[in-house]
């Protein structure tokens, strides 16, 4: 099933997602796309769905097509100071803060948002899944994400983040009890099952 391509605001819209919320290290990674007006694409759709190189080719199709697009991040200190959520909403205010020309409207995969924009906004449960330029969004954050876990990998190869990418896997688990944590991971996270770290 296509994805659709605008919310039908009549306004410049410029889809948003994040990317890492579940890791145990590394910053959440926000996107916002803008797309040309009816901007159609039958590839494109939640990143979750695609594997590893439709997610890269689809990167550099969103790259050339959309009218703007932007990534922003926030750290893992900062994750522990305002929450993981209040975190991801800040990444894709860095995100949208940057868009030249800037949206009259956002349109957020979720089912909250709050933020200090003086941009209206809609909130769509599973818009990754429903809107092009979310999906576009939800594709940008994640392979910007991951490139920066992968760079990150060699300098701490033992938690395997070429692979897991920061997320609670078992192999993640196996190597913080034995190595102990990261300055990237996040401390306020249950790093393992049976220990909450602060």
């Amino acid at each position: 099933m296509s994805l659709s391509s605008n919310f039908n605001t009549g306004l410049r819209e410029a889809g948003c997602d994040e990317a890492g919320r579940g890791c145990l290290a590394g910053p959440v990674f926000a996107a916002a796309v803008i797309f040309p007006y009816d901007y159609k694409n039958a590839l494109l759709n939640d990143s979750k769905q695609l594997s590893h190189h439709q997610r890269e080719q689809l990167r550099e199709q969103i790259i050339n097509d959309a009218v703007t697009y932007e990534v922003g991040e926030v750290s893992n200190q900062e994750i522990d100071s305002i929450n993981i959520l209040k975190a991801s909403w800040l990444a894709m205010q860095r995100a949208v803060e940057k868009l030249q020309p800037q949206p009259e409207v956002l349109l957020i995969d979720g089912n909250r948002f709050k933020t200090t924009l003086n941009i209206p906004f809609h909130c769509i449960v599973k818009g990754d899944a429903k809107l092009l330029s979310i999906a576009a969004a939800s594709i940008l954050a994640k392979t910007y994400r991951d490139d920066f876990m992968n760079n990150l990998h060699h300098s701490f190869p033992y938690y395997g983040w070429d692979k897991n990418k920061g997320y609670p896997t078992k192999e993640h688990r196996t190597a913080i009890a034995k190595h102990g944590i990261s300055p990237w991971h996040r401390k306020t996270f249950r790093l393992m099952p049976e220990l909450e770290l602060f």
